[in-house]
């Protein structure tokens, strides 16, 4: 009987290496925390690191109902 070598595949969470808004750094595993619209003082997306969604309860747009 052969054993299996092979490792279990990663979980489907989407995550990349950007810059985290909340604490001003690149960080592993960022998401899409918020859109900023055109005529409200600027326009872009902000995207935050797993600590800091967990410290400051932040939920990711495609997480939200």
């Amino acid at each position: 009987m052969s054993e299996n070598t092979q490792t279990a595949p990663a979980t489907n969470t989407p995550s990349g290496y950007g810059w985290c808004a909340w604490h001003q750094n690149y960080a592993r595993g960022v998401r899409l925390v918020q859109v900023i619209e055109q005529g409200s003082n600027g326009n872009g997306s902000l995207f935050a690191c797993r600590p800091c969604r967990d410290v400051y309860d932040l939920v990711p747009l495609a997480d939200q109902p």
